[in-house]
């Protein structure tokens, strides 16, 4: 029998797409379920208990441990990670007054959170600004593949979280915020390139946006709120966020099987037809699974959060934890168990979220 540790050190580079494991009957892991005693309380069955909070709905009476950010930990995490969006401001152009006016603009956040923009006063967006007496404005964010590993396996479009800021848009005062400048200028210079060539230019100028409402996004049916501006604040992004588009990047590609296996036998999905992984934090993994459904040629897509029976601290937890969520998928499709009195089946314990569901019957 292979070691646990021994096993996950050796797989979790991605290098291939299909992993041979071996069973853990005596390595189940380290994190008891009396860790989860109200979860543990309900796994009384064979199977994984899947707890459902469909579209927003909490339909279930399973109290699980923490397995999702909350909503202003996610909005956090968008602004923070994307150091780019879309500025949108009221128009001043001639024949088109007042409509909605999008710019494409980076940004950096202050210590509080808030957007900070270094605009050229000449233009458009600066233009519309200066002829809004109100100076509200939104900036929205959207989650992104990097450059360097964006495929056709990272989510895209409609998939992916977004957030929208709207707040009054002020220029901020060389010298009454001295101190704060100087730091704002090392952080652009770091997340923007050219920003050194245009800091000193007497027409670009620094500016906050200070957030009057928060909303977020976190995919195509799956969750939409307000967030409250003072929660927003005080929220801190998550701690994977830089690295976690790659991870779900290579897990996609390099471990479609696993995926599979995770799909049939710990979410208990039958006539699967495509899995994905959305989304990674440092409390779990979002999986999205396309089935069969009833009718001839209907596609049916539920989205479930499979939770981390620990929160992590870096990416090399996260993908332990991956990965012994895909041993024990593997375990269950061969029939192994851990030789436990109440022939709980490997996986049984790992807390589940069913949070999202299709209910228009895609057709294929």
């Amino acid at each position: 029998m292979i070691k646990m540790r021994l096993l996950l050190s050796l797989i979790f580079a991605f290098p291939s797409p299909t992993i041979a494991f071996s069973s853990s009957s005596k390595l189940r892991n380290n994190y008891a379920s009396s860790d989860y005693p109200a979860y543990a309380a309900k796994k009384s069955s064979h199977l994984a208990s899947t707890a459902t909070v469909v579209n927003g709905e909490d339909n279930t009476s399973i109290t699980l441990p923490k397995i999702r950010l909350s909503v202003e930990e996610k909005a956090k995490t968008v602004i923070s990670v994307c150091t780019s969006g879309t500025l949108c401001t009221s128009s001043s152009q001639e024949g088109i007054v007042g409509a909605p006016f999008g710019s494409f603009v980076d940004y950096v956040l202050d210590n509080d959170g808030n957007p900070i923009l270094l605009m050229n006063e000449m233009s458009m967006h600066s233009l519309n600004i200066a002829n809004n007496p109100d100076g509200m404005v939104t900036l929205f964010a959207q989650l992104g593949g990097k450059p360097d590993v964006d495929s056709d396996d990272s989510p895209r479009g409609q998939d992916v979280s977004r957030c929208s800021i709207t707040g009054v848009i002020e220029r901020i005062d060389l010298e009454e915020e001295a101190d704060a400048i100087a730091l704002l200028r090392v952080r652009y210079a770091i997340a923007h390139a050219y920003a050194d060539q245009v800091m000193d230019s007497p027409r670009f100028h620094f500016n906050r946006i200070r957030p009057k409402k928060v909303y977020f996004v976190g995919g195509f049916g799956v969750l939409a709120k307000w967030v409250p501006v003072e929660e927003y604040i005080n929220a801190a992004s998550d701690i994977l966020s830089g690295e976690a588009s790659e991870i779900v990047s290579k897990l996609n590609r390099d471990h479609a099987s696993d995926l599979l296996l995770t799909a049939r036998h710990i979410l208990d999905c039958v006539d699967v037809e495509m899995v994905r992984l959305t989304s990674l934090d440092r409390l779990g993994m979002d999986i999205r699974v396309t089935t069969m459904g009833k009718r001839k040629n209907q596609l049916n897509t539920d989205e479930f959060r499979v939770g981390f029976r620990i929160q992590v601290m870096s990416v090399e937890d996260a993908k332990s934890e991956v990965m012994k969520v895909f041993q024990e998928a593997w375990e269950k499709g061969n029939g192994y168990d851990w030789g436990e009195e109440d022939g709980a089946l490997p996986g049984s314990d790992i807390p589940i979220l069913k949070i999202a569901e299709d209910g228009l019957g895609l057709k294929r």
